[in-house]
């Protein structure tokens, strides 16, 4: 049985909104299903506040949905330790909250949640402790895709709900009419949500040269540029519907993370990018690409090949191959219209087994529950 804690979890905005998205669902998910007393600090609530709309970015304090979110300032408040701290992604605590915990006389855990890796090593360094000079121990937590990790973000009911949408045509349609879209019959949907990439225009050529509609979901962001400069028009704004080929292109609008799942879950194919939207492509059971953030020294391949072997471990050869030549052809830049080709004659494998995955990941417990069962056990 859990015991019930204040959290304080603290995000730092520095990559769009990969950080605030998994701290904000993380902090819904401890109150909603642990009954946990939870603050979120924020230093960049304008960015909170497109993935909150009831948000206001001037609050210095506020409730939604359970969480009191507190802006974080460059000037320290104040305010009494919690039980459980969380820096997320290695943002660094103010020091005056730093010897708040170290002189309250109470035992406080202090955690460092990491960001998400596939890397083998990460077995063995999730919940190490680190002490610290001043005689606090902080521990270090690991999402991952193994059952030694601390998991990943997942709702109780998440697949029910995902279930239950995506046999239910006339919701996915009532959906997609929010965003301006009426799918076409027999059309393959997809989404694409990317940092800018020159893959993009080969793959849109083989969508666009393709003998089946395809219609094409993009969300505004960053590579919107990389589309427009494919149709030969100045820019895209929402609600642009553009006809190329067997492509259709729409744009439309940022979206909640609640609405982003119901676009994931409509689509048969998810091109994704960073943490947020990447295990949220993963739990809708569909076949994906993700476009991983570029790194120094390429450091960014170990990570993705590190992945693809986790993921395609249980895939026949043929799939196994494809799958990796189109991810691998998306983040190297090119030769993304040849490899999406291949990638189609392995789709119904794909499809069964971005399935298949879904429930070897539940098996594994979820990031929120690891959480709190990682503190009860510490007390």
């Amino acid at each position: 049985m859990s015991v019930k804690a204040s959290w304080d979890i603290f995000c730092a905005v520095v990559d769009n909104f990969g950080d605030i998205g998994v701290t904000w669902r993380l902090a819904r998910q401890l109150v909603a299903e642990h009954g946990q007393r939870v603050r979120l600090w924020v230093d960049d609530l304008e960015t909170f506040a497109r993935l909150c709309p009831a948000a206001s970015a001037n609050a210095e304090q506020q409730m939604h949905q359970g969480v009191e979110v507190r802006r974080w300032p460059r000037e320290w408040p104040g305010a009494e330790p919690a039980d459980v701290v969380i820096e997320a992604f290695a943002c660094e605590l103010p020091r005056p909250y730093i010897n708040a915990m170290a002189a309250s006389g109470r035992r406080i855990l202090w955690l460092n949640l990491e960001y998400l890796s596939a890397e083998d090593w990460i077995v063995g360094c999730h919940a190490l402790p680190s002490l610290q000079a001043n005689g606090l121990q902080k521990y270090f937590f690991f999402p991952g895709f193994e059952a030694q990790t601390g998991g990943l973000i997942r709702e109780a009911d998440l697949l029910l709900r995902r279930a239950a949408y995506q046999g239910d045509a006339a919701h996915q349609a009532d959906f997609l009419a929010t965003l301006g879209v009426v799918r076409q019959p027999g059309a393959r949907l997809l989404s694409l949500f990317a940092y800018e990439n020159p893959a993009v225009a080969g793959w849109l050529n083989a969508l666009a040269d393709d003998a089946r509609a395809n219609q094409l979901l993009v969300p505004e962001g960053r590579v919107l540029g990389d589309v427009a400069a494919w149709l030969d028009v100045p820019a895209l704004r929402v609600g642009d519907h553009h006809q190329r080929g067997s492509l259709q292109v729409v744009v439309v609008p940022f979206m909640t993370q609640d609405e982003y799942d119901l676009l994931l879950w409509s689509c048969d194919f998810n091109a994704v990018r960073g943490e947020e939207s990447f295990i949220r492509a993963q739990w809708a059971g569909r076949p994906l690409v993700w476009h991983i953030y570029p790194q120094e020294d390429d450091a960014h391949w170990d990570k993705l090949d590190a992945f693809l072997d986790l993921y395609t471990h249980d895939l026949a050869p043929a799939g196994n191959t494809a799958l990796r030549d189109f991810w691998r052809a998306w983040n190297a830049g090119e030769g993304a219209g040849e490899a999406w080709r291949a990638l189609l004659g392995q789709y119904p494998a794909l499809l069964e087994h971005a399935e298949a995955w879904t429930h070897r990941q539940v098996a594994n417990g979820d990031l929120a529950g690891k959480l709190v069962f990682f503190y009860t056990d510490w007390l």
